[in-house]
């Protein structure tokens, strides 16, 4: 029993720093987010078909709620790819080039990287702002919650990147948070 429990620790070793500790718990977080997320997309999509075609009364409101999920799922799940290194890289080139080079344009990567997900969390917050007087139709809620996912990737990029930086000068690792 306490094998399979240390088995299922994903927790990084308290010699961690704390933005690693903190980055595995919010990618974790983000990974379970994700799941529940498509749970419910799963759920509403199949009360809409139910509705629609068994009660013949289609409910107005499952596609707006359907979309809203589909893009918390997409950019809280798009934030963990970066932590986890699931990104889209060109790891074929970067294995022809020296250590030192290599460290660079990986570092010049993630800071490419942390710069897109500050923009995402600027302009997320701008956006959001902007339309936070207006409601969606079918759901009564603010449009400003289309873009909070936008504004927490963003943020969680940019930590990502930054504990990726500081992995790679240290000549460390960044264990990935399903592991």
């Amino acid at each position: 029993m306490d094998i399979e429990l240390q088995a299922m620790d994903v927790s990084p070793p308290h010699s961690a720093g704390w933005l690693t500790r903190m980055n595995a718990v919010l990618a974790k977080t983000g990974m379970y987010v994700a799941i529940v997320g498509l749970l419910a997309i799963v759920g509403v999509v199949f009360y809409q078909v139910f509705g629609r075609y068994v009660l013949n009364n289609s409910p107005t409101w499952a596609e707006s709620l359907a979309i809203v999920l589909v893009l918390y799922v997409t950019l809280i799940g798009a934030a963990v790819g970066v932590r986890d290194a699931g990104h889209i890289g060109l790891e074929s080139l970067l294995v022809m080039l020296s250590d030192t080079a290599r460290r660079k344009v990986d570092i010049l990567i993630y800071a490419l990287v942390g710069t897109f997900g500050g923009c995402m969390a600027y302009n997320g917050w701008l956006l959001g702002s902007s339309v936070m007087s207006y409601t969606i139709p079918n759901l009564h809620i603010s449009e400003a919650v289309r873009y909070v996912p936008l504004v927490l990737s963003g943020v969680l990029i940019v930590l990502f990147s930054i504990e990726h930086i500081v992995a790679i000068l240290r000549g460390e690792e960044v264990k990935p948070s399903w592991n």
